[in-house]
């Protein structure tokens, strides 16, 4: 498997393409190299502006019950938050500039579409939130305890489901755009809720390549600005992971 391999299309291999470990060690001071604590408190930073955002949209909903007060800030964040991550991934060197940008945006959509489900699903924002960490923290420790090895294979598989994922979506919305609605996968029954648990499923199995990533940056002596990136492609599986929480939790609570 090649040096820094993951299914997020952030976290990838191509990130350090073209520099070993070997020309880090060589070329970068100890100093400036890449930590795994400098990564953690970097990714914790950006946790806390995706909930400051989502806190701002939240209030705003939540004061009128007005969708149309949060509704320019979700649409903010959602496209500014897509063109901010292309920007990263281009540009690895200005992650330190646009991962807070990236978590603040992604926050005002998440706060927004976590109040709008909160007011036809009482309790669910919390439940939502509680899951994804929890989630986030059961996958750290199996990939710490080796558990789960991450292998030729795994990578593999992991990788093309997330992408099988990522074109069924898109053919989705296409398909959308022209009145074509695919009801039976997006209802409350036991097919679409049992789809929706696979692509959590998989949505965490990509945490465990994110940390793998992130501890083989930190072994190579990646440079320093790689933390921020680190951090900024955690948060964008992070993101994922909760907004298919919420659809999931969304479908189970139709049922009732």
């Amino acid at each position: 498997m090649a040096l820094f391999k993951t299914s997020n299309p952030v976290l990838s291999d191509k990130a350090f393409q073209g520099q070993s470990g070997a020309q880090f060690g060589g070329a970068i001071d100890a100093t400036a190299r890449m930590t795994l604590q400098g990564t953690v408190n970097k990714t914790g930073f950006l946790m806390l502006l995706a909930i400051a955002g989502a806190a701002f949209t939240w209030r705003l909903y939540m004061q009128d019950l007005d969708a149309s007060a949060a509704a320019p800030f979700m649409l903010i964040g959602v496209f500014g938050g897509f063109i901010l991550a292309m920007v990263t991934i281009f540009k690895q060197t200005w992650a330190p500039f646009t991962s807070p940008i990236y978590a603040l945006l992604e926050g005002l959509f998440l706060g927004g579409m976590s109040a709008l489900l909160e007011t036809k699903y009482p309790g669910i924002a919390i439940q939502a939130v509680g899951l994804t960490f929890g989630v986030l923290l059961v996958m750290l420790m199996v990939y710490s305890s080796g558990l789960i090895k991450v292998t030729q294979r795994f990578y593999i598989g992991v990788a093309a489901a997330t992408g099988g994922i990522a074109v069924f979506y898109l053919v989705q919305m296409v398909l959308g755009m022209f009145g074509v609605h695919f009801l039976s996968i997006n209802n409350s029954s036991p097919l679409s809720i049992g789809i929706s648990l696979f692509v959590v499923v998989i949505a965490a199995l990509n945490l465990v390549l994110d940390f793998d990533f992130i501890e083989r940056g930190v072994n190579a002596g990646a440079p320093k600005y790689m933390e921020w990136y680190g951090a900024f492609g955690l948060m964008v599986t992070m993101v994922w992971l909760y907004l298919e929480i919420l659809r999931l939790l969304s479908k189970i609570r139709s049922r009732n």
